[in-house]
């Protein structure tokens, strides 16, 4: 089973929002998730990251992979920190 965190788009059309989530990476984008570990709203000024970089470190050290874009949110969620 591969593992990935990823978002999760939720809101309105041309009003995105983003759940940071830990997913089977055969389930759709929007689809099933095995656990939610924060959010992250890029329609506020500025940017609202909220992630627990706890449970985010605890699943990557049991092999979950990040995508891209959440590796760029966590780095900057460690930051405000």
């Amino acid at each position: 089973m591969a593992v990935k965190i990823r978002l999760r788009r939720m809101g309105a059309k041309k009003a995105p929002f983003y759940r940071v989530v830990v997913a089977d990476s055969r389930y759709p984008r929007d689809g099933r998730f095995i656990e939610e570990i924060g959010y992250y709203n890029p329609m506020t000024e500025p940017p609202v990251i909220k992630i627990d970089t706890e449970k985010a470190d605890a699943w990557i050290k049991n092999g979950a992979q990040p995508t891209d874009t959440v590796k760029v949110l966590l780095k900057k969620a460690a930051d405000n920190k």
